[in-house]
């Protein structure tokens, strides 16, 4: 089976203020494949699968990729996420997602959208992959779950004590 990717660049990027990131991430992590949603959300690039995974041991099982978002944590101001490219799968886009639509579907948990998202033009974005090792000039890359453990949650009262 041949996969065909087609990407596109967000320009100028979208940018994430403190409040919306924390409540986009802690959707996708709610909704994450493991736990019956559809989102696979790292640190560098968030994961729209068509179904939740259901294989052996967590595994993705018959669950397709719809397609991904590339995005810098703490960029262009600390706790505000950036994103910067989508990426599109045959699935995805036989199953009508589009660039657009495929950002609006994460952002919408924050109440935006691609066309309403603050925006901003980057100095320097990733090379072509974001996870080379070496120095990409960007700040250090914090996981999911260590973003949902620092003071961003608390600076918009969703932290639990």
């Amino acid at each position: 089976m041949t996969v065909h990717i087609s990407a596109a660049a967000i320009r100028p990027a979208a940018v994430l203020p403190v409040e919306a990131a924390a409540q986009i991430v802690a959707e996708l992590e709610a909704r994450d494949v493991s736990r019956g949603g559809v989102w696979n959300a790292t640190a560098g690039v968030w994961q729209r699968y068509d179904r939740p995974w259901t294989g052996p041991a967590g595994s993705r099982g018959g669950a397709e990729l719809v397609g991904s978002i590339a995005v810098i944590y703490d960029r262009p101001r600390r706790h505000e996420i950036t994103l910067y490219k989508v990426t599109l799968t045959t699935v995805g886009r036989e199953q009508g997602f589009t660039a657009d639509s495929l950002c609006d579907n994460a952002l919408g948990y924050a109440g935006l959208s691609l066309a309403t998202c603050p925006r901003a033009e980057m100095e320097a974005l990733p090379g072509q992959d974001p996870f080379a090792h070496g120095d990409l000039g960007v700040p250090r890359q914090r996981s999911l779950s260590e973003i949902l453990n620092t003071d961003v949650l608390k600076l918009v009262g969703l932290r639990k004590p």
